[in-house]
């Protein structure tokens, strides 16, 4: 079975950059490891993204938790890429990513 192809929304990379530089502050190279948990994590959904669980099944969005960090990826499929939607603190602000799935191609 081929890798699906992976298509980040803009968003997601200032997200990444303030929770790195958030643990980095915490502790020398925990931003890091932050960074390579996420690069794990879409690696996994991208060899197998239907397996993952809805966190909203009407819009068929998935949910992916990233390992020793509280954060989960939030994507969708589209035939055969993969849409990473946000990467988010579980904790803080479940919906704010709604709007980018209503408005994915505006922002491009």
């Amino acid at each position: 079975m081929p890798m699906h192809k992976i298509d980040v929304h803009p968003d997601v990379y200032a997200e990444l950059e303030h929770s790195r530089t958030w643990y980095e502050e915490r502790a020398k190279n925990l931003g890091t490891d932050f960074l390579k948990e996420v690069d794990n994590a879409i690696n996994t959904i991208r060899q197998s993204p239907t397996i993952w669980p809805f966190r909203d099944e009407k819009q068929r969005i998935h949910h992916y938790f990233v390992h020793r960090f509280p954060y989960g990826i939030i994507y969708r499929i589209q035939s055969d890429l993969v849409q990473i939607i946000a990467v988010m603190h579980m904790r803080r602000h479940p919906n704010y990513w709604h709007e980018r799935v209503m408005h994915w191609n505006d922002s491009r």
